[in-house]
């Protein structure tokens, strides 16, 4: 038997694999932080037997209440991602397969990786309604990668929209997948009319570096990019620092920043309740936009989410609450669980990349709801 890797996104340790009843691992923290969760890595050798593999550090990790009722992802041609049984006991992570084939891969989360995303942008080019603007280079030396959708004019909405702050939260990508294809559907007549009131500024990846990398949280030098809007810099953070300086050049309308949250089983957003601005009108807009996303696409919920911060408490390092509050607009954060959801399970693949693609999907609706009053 042989685990690996050591390809893009991977990350693991392969303490032990000498019997496959008593696999050992942990997982590697991020770069320059005492961030982990993320895992992707390759078992060969092991077809037809029962193997039981040990993620013993896994009581250290970022968000160590987000492993009870998880179930791991398998795939072995890392197209369908399955779930297979995995229990959390005394600090330990085990995560049990039989694999069918002598090849297989685990990951905390269907993977999403920047080769792909690069065909998400190269696809996206051959649409005349779609500009690239490289915003800069990372830390690492990548092109942070922006489309612009729609052509801009006087009066038109201006709709920001990226994902992958956090690049372990895969899920972000293939959210955004979907609501790219969405978006540029020439026979969908909801997407052609929001181009006709908007503009769109799409990041499908804000963190290439740590998406390569293999990096639940952070950038290539460790900085959480969703803590650093209030004061950005491009020695640290140039990932924010170059699309803060585009936004406040062009001015916002809307926003939405895609995420997922290890420990809740649902779908739900994050308001900016608590920035100094927020009044009535933004508040109406905010929960007409979650229940238009919940009318329209019922895995998505308003019950279960994070408590609001009190008035004048949020927090403006991190993105909705900056940008909110810079624009007077507002600003969003959509949460997708890393588990299945608990209102509208589905066992198989639990909540899967189908299914985000399918929620960024639904975001052409729900933004058509609200976008005369942004």
């Amino acid at each position: 038997m042989n685990i690996n890797s050591n390809f893009e996104g991977g990350n693991i340790v392969c303490l032990n694999c000498e019997q496959a009843d008593d696999i050992q691992l942990e997982i590697k923290k991020d770069n320059n932080s005492d961030f982990f969760q993320w895992f992707y890595f390759r078992l060969t050798g092991a077809q037809g037997q029962s193997c039981k593999m040990k993620i013993v550090n896994a009581k250290d990790a970022a968000y160590a209440d987000g492993w009870p009722d998880y179930q791991a992802v398998a795939s072995y041609d890392k197209d369908f991602w399955f779930r297979v049984p995995t229990k959390y006991e005394d600090g330990v992570v085990q995560i049990d397969h039989q694999p069918e084939f002598n090849s297989v891969y685990y990951a905390y989360f269907a993977p999403y990786s920047t080769e792909r995303v690069s065909e998400l942008v190269g696809w996206a080019l051959d649409d005349p309604k779609v500009h690239l603007k490289v915003l800069g280079q990372t830390l690492d030396g990548q092109d942070l990668d922006q489309l612009i959708i729609g052509e801009p004019k006087e009066g038109k909405k201006k709709i920001w929209v990226h994902a992958r702050q956090h690049p372990g939260e895969t899920m972000a990508s293939w959210w955004m997948e979907g609501f790219i294809h969405r978006l540029l559907d020439d026979d969908d007549a909801l997407a052609r009319r929001l181009l006709e009131k908007a503009v769109f500024y799409v990041v499908p990846n804000m963190n290439p570096d740590g998406s390569r990398r293999g990096h639940l949280r952070t950038n290539a030098c460790g900085a959480n990019l969703n803590r650093e809007w209030l004061e950005p810099t491009m020695e640290r953070s140039p990932e924010v620092y170059l699309l803060r300086e585009q936004m406040q050049q062009i001015g916002v309308n809307f926003c939405l920043d895609v995420h997922g949250d290890e420990a809740l089983p649902y779908n739900f957003i994050a308001g900016s309740q608590g920035v100094p601005c927020w009044n009535e009108t933004l508040n109406d807009i905010n929960d007409r936009f979650g229940y238009a996303m919940m009318k329209v696409n019922p895995d998505f919920q308003m019950t279960h989410g994070y408590p609001q911060d009190e008035p004048g408490k949020a927090d403006l390092s991190m993105c909705s609450n900056w940008v909110s509050e810079e624009f007077k607009c507002v600003a969003i954060t959509l949460e997708m669980p890393f588990k299945d959801t608990a209102d509208t399970p589905q066992p198989v693949q639990g909540w899967s990349p189908e299914r985000s693609i399918k929620l960024g999907a639904s975001f052409v609706d729900a933004l058509y709801e609200i976008i005369d009053d942004i």
